[in-house]
């Protein structure tokens, strides 16, 4: 019996050794278990993530796709409002060339074009027969002397009058402004009406001198009363304008009728004959 004693005694440090790294394994199993679910957990958040970039790449990708087709579309829209700009002024020219309106198609062309030329300053109604310049650029303010600018357009525009197929219509000319009463030239211009029709005749008056007969002319003023929007406190620059009608002439003109600028006068011109009432219907002197 001692001697079995003594064995377990002395098997007691081995079981006990044995025992430990058993305890130690089973934490260190333990802890791996650990690690391994955060490894899993984490390769799971990772795909997440992959998955998340994937489809982040695929929408930005298409994103960009949209950004390309839309400048696409931008750069095409460009395009067609060019190729629209384009037809439109090709549908004016050929308007013009219609001979809508009083005026025939080579002089709605001729007037056309010029308008096209000074877009900012001068229009052209087809319809009507009427050319329109802003006051602001044909005059100073409170002003009747016409700016240099706008003389060469009016010079360019009795080219065009004294034109053969222009030569058989009346040139009427109307000033218009804006409600700003007249204070500081009223010497010279009392009343908008006065000023209106003073620049109506610088206008005339210009045309006369580049040729243009002065028994075609005819001057108007309407002041403010004929504005074409609303004046504000200042009035309104789209109020202060020259207009110059086309109109064929109402009665036939011989050259030998026009007054001369220096006062003279020549030979009166023939009127037409008035049919009396009687049976033989002949003409009454």
């Amino acid at each position: 019996m001692a001697w079995k004693r003594i064995t377990f005694i002395a098997l007691i440090p081995v079981l006990f050794a044995a025992c430990v790294p058993q305890q130690k394994y089973d934490d260190l199993l333990t802890a791996y278990r650990g690690q391994e679910q955060t490894l899993l957990a984490t390769q799971s958040d990772l795909q997440t993530a992959r998955t998340n970039e994937e489809r982040l790449r695929a929408q930005m990708a298409a994103a960009a796709a949209d950004l390309e087709a839309l400048a696409g579309m931008r750069n095409g829209a460009k395009g067609d409002i060019d190729k629209l700009l384009a037809d439109y002024e090709r549908l004016l020219k050929q308007v013009g060339e219609m001979g809508v309106g009083p005026l025939p198609a080579e002089l709605n062309r001729a007037l056309a074009d010029l308008a096209a030329q000074y877009p900012d300053v001068l229009t052209f109604d087809a319809r009507t027969g009427m050319l329109r310049f802003s006051s602001d650029f044909t005059f100073d303010s409170g002003s009747v002397a016409i700016k240099p600018a706008a003389k060469t357009l009016v010079d360019k525009l009795a080219g065009i009058l004294n034109q053969p197929v222009a030569q058989q219509f009346e040139v009427k000319v109307v000033g218009h402004t804006d409600n700003v009463p007249i204070r500081r030239v009223a010497a010279q211009h009392p009343t908008n009406m006065y000023l209106s029709a003073h620049r109506a005749i610088s206008v005339r008056d210009a045309l006369v001198s580049d040729g243009v007969a002065a028994n075609r002319m005819q001057v108007a003023g309407y002041g403010e009363y004929r504005p074409v929007v609303a004046n504000g406190a200042n009035g309104a620059a789209a109020n202060r304008r020259v207009e110059i009608f086309l109109s064929p002439l109402t009665i036939p003109i011989l050259p030998s009728g026009a007054p001369s600028e220096d006062g003279s006068t020549a030979a009166p011109m023939k009127a037409a004959p008035v049919r009396s009432k009687s049976n033989n219907d002949e003409p009454t002197k």
